[in-house]
């Protein structure tokens, strides 16, 4: 089983990419994970990825912001769609589902701003309430729990490439990365780090600046699993094929792929 997380920065300005894409890899990936849809469920094009195999589609959308979408070959139950809060469920961030005994928690967690400003503490509140949430409505040390999407944390120095000229800024801020330990600490593993702990790869590049070909990136989009996933663990890649095209525009993001086998 392989399973994708990718920040698509608008499904409707990547679908085609996306598409050239899946075809580019053999049509490989089982379950796909999208941050960052920017448009509504019935403008989704859901046909072009049924076409595709991916039959089972659950989509929490909003206009020109946020929105996940989690498109599945296999059978997919539709858990639960943002935190239980009215206040940060006005942003669609979190979608909920299951396949088998598997729970996926695909998250588009808010970019933040610099320190003091409404969005930086709109991005720490949002962690502290989704760390409530984890809390209250999973048994982490016993479930089978993906949790994969935008993190919009980068967690070491060696995840990001400069870490002096970025140091305490968006994404690399102490209280920022104490949070998502925070949730690390909760029962969950970052697959990448567990199997390549000191690679140096990144899943976000700015499109100034020609970053990509610099490698000037950031890695701030992760798939986390519980202790019980870690034994069907195989690989992680980041694919820069899609990162890396001209045309169609990509987004600025790459996707992350986990591979399990025996599940």
């Amino acid at each position: 089983m392989k399973v994708c997380t990718f920040n698509v920065n608008s499904i409707k300005a990547r679908k085609d990419l996306v598409v050239q894409w899946i075809k580019h890899r053999n049509n490989d990936i089982d379950i796909l994970c999208f941050q960052e849809i920017k448009t509504q469920e019935n403008n989704f094009p859901s046909d072009d990825f049924k076409e595709l195999g991916f039959i089972y589609q659950e989509i929490l959308g909003q206009k020109g912001y946020n929105g996940v979408a989690t498109l599945s070959k296999l059978p997919l139950e539709n858990v639960f769609s943002g935190l239980n809060h009215d206040y940060f469920d006005n942003q669609k961030r979190v979608l909920i589902t299951k396949t088998s005994d598997i729970f996926i928690i695909n998250t588009y967690a808010p970019h933040g701003d610099l320190r003091g400003g409404e969005k930086y503490y709109y991005k720490l509140d949002w962690y502290k309430h989704f760390i409530y949430f984890l809390k209250q409505n999973f048994d982490l040390n016993n479930q089978k729990v993906i949790l994969l999407g935008d993190l919009n944390v980068a967690l070491e120095d060696k995840d990001v490439y400069d870490p002096i000229l970025l140091k305490d800024t968006i994404g690399t801020m102490p209280e920022e990365r104490e949070l998502l330990k925070e949730i690390m600490n909760l029962g969950f593993i970052d697959t990448f780090r567990y199997l390549y702990p000191d690679k140096i790869q990144f899943t976000w590049w700015d499109y100034i600046g020609g970053a990509i070909w610099k490698n000037e990136g950031m890695r701030i989009d992760y798939i986390l699993i519980t202790k019980s996933l870690i034994p069907f663990l195989k690989d992680v890649e980041v694919d820069l094929w899609p990162r890396k095209r001209k045309t169609p525009k990509p987004s600025d993001h790459a996707p992350v792929i986990a591979t399990f086998e025996g599940l």
